[in-house]
């Protein structure tokens, strides 16, 4: 067997079972214990097993949410750092992060209760609100160009994020005190899904940009060194960054719009991924998708437990690990 599939097939057996034990041990965990064999006991009804209504109507949706919204990030925010060429780029680099949150913002201050197959309006407007960013950064990027400007991209995602930001602050700033509190703590990131219809509805959308995924990995091993040394051995560079660009958009609208704007992982995964399996990312990629799912997983539990009865929201909980792990790798590699 190869060395690249060898290694391939072993991180992914070891990250692939990290992430399943985490999202199979976070429902046990909670502020009320529950039997991990009662959950599974045929013998006594669903309705009369308080056990087994915890685990799957309370728990484990939230834990699949969370292992869904940190594979979509870990990998986005792989891509992006090959797309950009750049180590600082994550899945929020391009503004599509700003119009999901905008999106929210606009349905929780007008109020919209509409639901439609158990996916509520704010979940609805927020993937709405990034697919108008990522129109607005590709129209951007390919005003002035043949091809596809990479550093155009990146400018134009820069300054809609501003803008977007702006805009949210202003939709705060005019919301009545309720509204301003729930859109403060939906911007923090939140978990608390109800039931596993938006986990549904947010899958297909990720199923589309894993597909694109698999197939981006050789190609950006070149693309991360040189657009023409890539071209140069039959990459066809301009696909290759459509694809990755929407690819990542995709994959961080659906986060965003399940999880709400949950901030570090794209960039603290990918890099703790590299330093324990090199830089290949046909390794990379999967490899950061598992860790990602393992560790946000991990983090909403400690949301839920750390100050329990009160629930933390879990953007606090990544950005609390990820800033010094983040510090940290500033000063190792200087």
């Amino acid at each position: 067997m190869p060395d690249v599939r060898r290694r391939l097939v072993l991180w992914t057996l070891a990250f692939g079972t990290l992430a399943f034990l985490a999202v199979i041990g976070a429902p046990l965990v909670g502020t009320t214990r529950i039997d991990f064999a009662r959950v599974f006991d045929r013998s006594v009804r669903f309705a009369d097993n308080v056990d087994a209504q915890i685990f799957f109507i309370a728990r484990l949706p939230r834990a699949l949410a969370a292992a869904l919204v940190g594979a979509t990030l870990a990998a986005a925010g792989v891509v992006l750092q090959a797309l950009l060429r750049n180590p600082l780029a994550t899945p929020f680099t391009l503004g599509v992060s700003a119009g999901a949150a905008l999106g929210a913002m606009l349905a929780i201050s007008l109020r919209l209760h509409l639901s439609l197959w158990g996916v509520s309006a704010i979940t609805g407007a927020s993937f709405v609100g990034s697919l108008v960013a990522v129109a607005i950064v590709y129209a951007l990027a390919r005003a002035r160009h043949q091809g596809f400007s990479t550093n155009v991209l990146l400018l134009a995602g820069v300054t809609l994020n501003s803008f977007f930001s702006a805009l949210i602050l202003f939709v705060q700033y005019l919301a009545d005190p309720s509204e301003a509190l729930r859109t403060m703590r939906w911007l923090m990131g939140d978990l608390d899904v109800a039931g596993y219809a938006p986990i549904l509805a947010a899958l297909p959308l990720a199923a589309i940009a894993g597909a694109a995924f698999v197939w981006l990995p050789r190609s950006l091993n070149l693309l991360s060194l040189d657009a023409d040394a890539a071209a140069t051995r039959g990459v066809n560079v301009v696909r290759v960054q459509q694809v990755a660009f929407f690819s990542a958009s995709v994959a961080t609208g659906a986060a965003v719009s399940l999880g709400g704007p949950i901030g570090f992982i794209g960039i603290i995964v990918p890099h703790l991924v590299r330093l324990m399996v090199g830089a290949d990312h046909r390794v990379v990629l999967p490899a950061s998708a598992l860790v990602g799912a393992a560790f946000l997983v991990v983090c909403d539990v400690l949301a839920r437990t750390v100050m329990a009865p009160q629930e933390l929201p879990v953007g606090i909980i990544t950005a609390l690990v990820g800033g010094p792990f983040f510090l940290w790798l500033l000063v190792r590699q200087k």
